[in-house]
């Protein structure tokens, strides 16, 4: 059994076929999926798309990327969506937030208004959130010190060893996936051996970050048994080995993914989750 614990099934690249994606995951043995959202208006596509995957799960976040276009408003938008979502087992966490200090044309200030803000709905509803880490390691620690959520992951993990203690201290999983198959990617691939297995969880991130066998096309929850293989010969262990160790991680530090996991598809509610504003629709 895998776990994908970050997989935007919900995006575009997957309306021609996300059926028969979901279907050959699932016969792949990807038993558990979260889909995070990216901005208010891919709230209910993100939950949709967790409820037709068998062990579907879903997180509800502003993307740093988005933030251009997000509005202040979107806080409280998200913070009403929250609070409609604690009702609906599939719903997880906060996610997917953070920093990307990669990408130049975007306003740090602003990246860190939602980052700041969305930790503080972490906090309140006592959720873990999913973290985007690009180039942002320490900024992102900064502010965890400051406002405390339960945890979470950190995706696609690619700091230092000694950053990487400091977000499992404070009781983070770290995310890999697709990066890790490529032989040049050496800092990953140490990272991924030297971390206690406790530490490290499976992601695709698809339809983006795909593997090497698959450069430059469109990844998908269907290479996650593969990519699990690559990480189980980097650190010489068992496939059953890594599969059991890296599931229980997910449980820990997704805390309501198990029982997403135990919802047949079609299951939960079905009431818009982001439409919940009193203004009118713009």
């Amino acid at each position: 059994m895998w776990i994908d614990t970050h997989c935007h099934l919900d995006a575009a690249e997957f309306d021609a076929d996300r059926a028969t994606v979901i279907a050959d995951a699932v016969a792949q043995g990807v038993a558990g999926l979260v889909v995070p959202a990216v901005e208010c208006a891919t709230f209910d596509a993100a939950r949709a798309a967790a409820g037709a995957i068998p062990g579907g799960a879903y997180a509800l976040g502003i993307h740093p990327l988005y933030t251009p276009r997000a509005r202040d408003e979107d806080i409280a938008t998200l913070r009403r969506a929250v609070e409609r979502a604690m009702g609906d087992p599939r719903f997880v966490g906060i996610g997917e937030i953070g920093l990307d200090f990669f990408v130049s044309t975007l306003d740090p200030e602003r990246q860190q208004f939602f980052y700041v803000e969305q930790l503080k709905i972490a906090r309140d509803f006592d959720l873990p959130v999913i973290l985007h880490v690009r180039r942002s390691q320490d900024a992102l620690l900064k502010q965890l010190r400051i406002f405390t959520p339960r945890g979470g992951i950190a995706h696609a993990f690619n700091g230092s060893r000694q950053q990487a203690d400091l977000f499992v201290e404070r009781g983070f999983c770290l995310g890999f996936g697709g990066q890790m198959t490529f032989d040049r990617a050496l800092q990953i691939r140490r990272l991924a051996v030297d971390l206690p297995l406790s530490a490290l969880v499976l992601e695709t991130d698809a339809p983006d970050i795909a593997p090497a066998w698959r450069y430059k096309q469109r990844n998908s929850p269907v290479e996650l048994p593969r990519i699990a293989q690559v990480l189980a010969e980097l650190r010489g262990v068992s496939s059953d080995t890594l599969s059991q160790a890296t599931c229980a991680n997910a449980w820990r530090v997704l805390p309501r993914l198990p029982g997403a996991m135990a919802m047949a598809p079609g299951d939960g509610p079905v009431a818009s989750i982001s439409l919940i504003s009193d203004e009118p629709a713009r």
